[in-house]
């Protein structure tokens, strides 16, 4: 049985346990135009990629919990459209390739979606994502109510399959390790040629260049989300998303960049001096999210949180930025007020799978979720002290430092999938060199 057909499974199997009536309904992501008759690249939703492994688009995945069978909708084989958009699994194809049971032209869903739905008490579908789609399901939820006069009944219940299929996507399985493994692998080699690239005089769009490049020379669909490539002051942005300034000698260059490999993301952000060569003031600043991010790894275990994880981030910097004279009393008085929250004024993690911030709820019961093993999230805690200010020593005014990894969560402890990338001050060094 293939990775989609057991998730296919697991998912029925959770359907069951709600309701033996219930039925599940994924419509494909929508395309869009990006300019006149132009669309943006297409990505397929993620839960729908999940259970089928289907990319095509105007495409619909039902799951029934009665008669645990996929019926799909799909565009049919079109030899003229094929030519220009290049080829289609068509109907032939969603049965023999992706495991449908039934499959239908999508030209068809109008007709036969208010009978698919007859007699199932419980529909699992994400209301409010696709109006347009939101607005086909109710037209065949009110046609389905008018059979009732023949005896079938109609879902009463429409429930968010987030609670089936977010969940399962939040605890990652070995063949998604392995995808993220690779997608890992493809950002480190993109970060190294950066930073072996970066001299002053370049533009930050150049190097933009060299990511965008080694990712798609290594295999990678596309990046997981737009990169993050600031220099000098644009460091202290937290999306900055520009990347046309020219980089000067002295300049800090932060790298927030990760490509996509198999529909999993990367999500890794590195630091380093354009030059080679820290400052005394940008090197205080760098040793001290360092020392943050390495803290807030050690608290990645069975059991924790991610607050625990900040927590840890944030005592860290605190005391850090009190001891540099960027804050001043009491570091514990800091921490309870958050008068560090000017210069570290975002979280330190999320979720990282399919989705570079990846579904799954973050509290249980109200309470902060435990980690456990086959969860990945990001560690990234930062500093950034804007240019303009001026209660902060001159010597630290714009300098912004943040630095992220992507850690499994182990049933003994953690691994961090992208620690290979150069990060300790000697190793940037190295990775600088001209």
């Amino acid at each position: 049985m293939c990775m989609f057909a057991k998730r296919r499974e697991t998912a029925l199997d959770r359907m069951a346990a709600r309701a033996k009536d219930a039925i599940a309904l994924f419509p494909a992501a929508p395309t869009f135009i990006r300019n006149n008759d132009v669309e943006h690249e297409y990505r397929q939703d993620s839960d729908f990629h999940y259970l089928v492994g289907y990319d095509e688009p105007a495409s619909v995945a039902i799951l029934d919990g009665k008669s645990r069978e996929l019926t799909m909708f799909v565009r049919p084989r079109d030899p003229e459209r094929e030519v220009w958009d290049g080829p289609r699994a068509g109907v032939d194809g969603a049965k023999a390739t992706f495991g449908a049971h039934h499959a239908f032209p999508i030209a068809e869903l109008t007709e036969k979606l208010p009978k698919i739905l007859a007699n199932h008490r419980t529909l699992y579908y994400r209301l409010g994502r696709d109006r347009a789609f939101d607005e086909k399901l109710f037209d065949a939820l009110d046609r389905t109510r008018a059979m009732a006069r023949t005896g079938a009944y109609w879902p009463t219940e429409i429930v968010d399959p987030a609670v089936l299929v977010h969940e399962m996507r939040l605890r990652k399985g070995p063949d998604e390790v392995e995808l993220m493994r690779k997608a890992a692998a493809i950002t480190h080699q993109a970060h190294a040629l950066a930073m072996g690239h970066a001299r002053p005089g370049m533009h930050e769009y150049e190097i933009e260049a060299v990511l965008l490049n080694t990712f798609r020379k290594w295999g990678s669909e596309r990046p997981a989300y737009g990169s993050i490539v600031g220099s000098g002051p644009n460091a202290t942005v937290l999306h900055y998303r520009q990347n046309d300034r020219k980089m000067e000698d002295g300049d800090l260059l932060l790298i927030d960049a990760g490509c996509e490999y198999g529909y999993y993301a990367s999500d890794v952000t590195r630091t380093f001096p354009v030059n080679g060569t820290f400052s005394k003031p940008q090197q205080a600043i760098y040793e001290l999210v360092l020392e943050a991010q390495l803290a807030g790894i050690e608290a990645c275990r069975p059991g924790s949180t991610l607050d625990a994880v900040h927590r840890r981030c944030v005592e860290v910097l605190t005391r850090g930025l009190v001891r540099l004279g960027i804050l001043s009393g009491d570091p514990e008085k800091a921490i309870a007020e958050e008068t560090f929250k000017p210069f570290y004024m975002h979280r330190t993690s999320h979720w990282l799978g399919m989705d570079v911030h990846d579904v799954g709820g973050y509290f249980e019961d109200s309470l902060p979720r435990p980690l456990s093993a086959g969860m990945v999230l990001t560690v990234e805690p930062g500093i950034y002290i804007a240019a303009g200010r001026t209660d902060v020593p001159a010597e630290y005014r714009g300098i912004g430092v943040r630095i992220e990894d992507d850690i499994l969560v182990t049933a003994t402890g953690h691994e961090n999938l992208t620690g290979a990338i150069p990060k300790t001050v000697d190793e940037l060094r190295a990775a600088c060199v001209r």
